[in-house]
């Protein structure tokens, strides 16, 4: 895809002053929504004297046109420009990596980017309105979020104040269209589960994150697909869905390995979800690989320093970071965007936690 291949990350200051031709105009928004140029005007500036369903045609109208206020182009000419990076959850390895990404590719541009907590501001104190405003005013030029999602409220709020966004990994499909930045998560599971079956596998578990989760429902799918290929039967006992994280693969990994016949390999659908069935299977007696294969998926750090060292998919997390603040970037320039669905390459990473099954798969 043109968005994956390496070249110079567009620098802002070249396009503050930019005023593309033929930009949407207030008046062109109102006829749009079959309203008048003053309701338009008082959405665009945050007034609340607007019914709930005019509101609504008239944010939905901003969007479609891809209206930009005056306040927000003058303010991203003399602004310097700052990016909102919005974690949910944990600072867990996948995270850093993405941080890291985000980060160099700033450096690189002149870009200040500011790290927040997802979990704030999907509660905010403030309305989605004012929260949206208070980016403007704070000289954001635009949103990633990693690992997450913005309700629809949120995602249309930044739409009307022209806040362009990017969705790392989103957890959930949202309900209007948002460029997002991921990996090939089908290949990755499919490579992970492939793999296996090479080794002579037959009794493969799957463990994922949440079940919402697109990441998650694309590995799961790669996995069922790589059973299909082998001839080997899906056991819907053998899949499990908990969160990307330690405690959660050491549940999973539990209730698998207590089961009557319990599997010979699990598909981690993280390191952190690996690393936790690793462990179920130390304080069972069960030694890796030799009576239980794993892998993970990301291959962060802690794929390195496991013991032994962890097979794992490997996602170009820094590279998804730096993509996603070209995307932000290219979006507040006015430039359009090659694509609003970005899917960078996964790579199978063989270390020591696989091995042929012990006897009978």
């Amino acid at each position: 895809m043109p968005l994956c291949e390496e070249a110079p990350l567009p620098r802002p200051g070249r396009a503050a002053g930019h005023r593309p031709a033929g930009r949407t105009t207030l008046a062109q928004v109102a006829a749009s929504a079959g309203v008048s140029v003053p309701t338009v005007s008082k959405v665009v500036n945050g007034r609340d004297d607007v019914a709930p369903g005019t509101r609504a045609l008239v944010e939905e109208a901003l969007r479609r046109h891809g209206y930009v206020p005056p306040s927000t182009r003058r303010s991203a000419a003399v602004a310097s420009t700052t990016v909102e990076l919005l974690i949910r959850g944990p600072f867990t390895g996948y995270v850093a990596e993405v941080i890291d990404g985000v980060v160099r590719a700033g450096v690189e541009t002149g870009t200040a980017i500011v790290v927040g907590s997802l979990d704030d501001h999907r509660r905010p104190a403030v309305g989605p309105r004012e929260w949206a405003r208070r980016l403007v005013a704070d000289g954001r030029a635009g949103v990633i979020v990693v690992t997450g999602s913005l309700t629809p409220a949120h995602i249309d709020a930044l739409a009307a104040a022209a806040v362009p966004l990017v969705v790392i990994d989103p957890l959930d499909a949202p309900s209007v269209e948002v460029t997002s930045v991921g990996s090939t998560n089908f290949a990755g599971g499919l490579s992970a589960c492939r793999h296996l079956t090479d080794l002579g596998h037959t009794r493969i578990a799957y463990v994922g994150g949440p079940p919402n989760s697109g990441c998650n429902q694309a590995r799961l799918h790669g996995y069922r697909a790589a059973l299909e290929a082998a001839g080997v039967a899906a056991r819907p006992e053998l899949v499990l869905h908990e969160e990307f994280g330690y405690e959660a693969g050491r549940r999973a990994g539990g209730r698998l390995l207590d089961l009557p016949e319990p599997p010979t390999a699990v598909v981690g659908g993280s390191d952190t979800i690996a690393i936790g069935v690793i462990e179920a299977a130390r304080v069972r007696g069960l030694r890796v690989p030799d009576d239980l294969s794993v892998t993970g998926f990301d291959d962060t750090e802690l794929a390195t320093v496991a013991s032994p060292p962890l097979t794992a998919i490997r996602q170009p997390l820094r590279e998804m970071g730096r993509v996603a603040l070209k995307s932000v970037l290219q979006m507040a320039a006015g430039t359009a965007l090659d694509s609003h669905h970005v899917e960078l390459a996964t790579e199978l990473i063989v270390r020591g936690t696989t091995a042929p099954p012990p006897g009978p798969g």
